[in-house]
């Protein structure tokens, strides 16, 4: 399975940087000392601290490995510029076809780790996010989604 580069800011690889960071020293630090308490609890087999301490060191292994992967692939982008094209780190206004005027909705286009707020993301390598990415405000594109052809209109686009 090849990984393409996931496409981050200076400030989105900074701040992974430093997560991972944090999780590699401190993180581990206090899992184990968690684990060495609630081992001193007694019976491992029904010892509900320690198997919510074990639970939580997985989590957190699993998101340190995530971060080392993204992190030793990632390419470092400008954000996104204010072209009126859409563009990794644009934000979309997208309406629907037979949707009233009213009704819209707005996507963050790019990596989920480069998320504005609570967008829902459109990843550039998703359906979606591919029909967007160049196209500007008023542009009608197509895209094929599990429910069949779907057609949006591009409202607004802002970086």
């Amino acid at each position: 399975m090849s990984e393409s580069p996931t496409k981050l800011t200076q400030e989105t690889h900074d701040r992974l940087s430093a997560e991972l960071e944090d999780l590699t020293t401190r993180g581990r630090i206090d899992i184990a000392g968690h684990i060495e308490t609630a081992r001193a609890l007694g019976d491992l087999s029904e010892n509900g601290d320690y198997h919510a301490a074990k639970d939580a060191q997985g989590k957190m292994e699993s998101r340190i490995r995530q971060l080392q992967a993204l992190l030793k692939t990632a390419v470092i982008v400008e954000g996104a510029s204010d072209s009126g094209e859409v563009q990794e780190g644009s934000t979309v206004t997208l309406r629907y076809e037979g949707d009233d005027d009213e009704d819209t909705q707005d996507f963050f286009v790019g990596s989920i780790e480069e998320r504005q707020g609570g967008l829902p993301v459109a990843s550039p390598t998703a359906p979606l996010g591919a029909a967007l990415m160049g196209k500007s405000e008023g542009d009608t594109v197509e895209y094929k989604s599990p429910g069949g052809m779907l057609k949006v209109q591009i409202v607004k686009v802002s970086a």
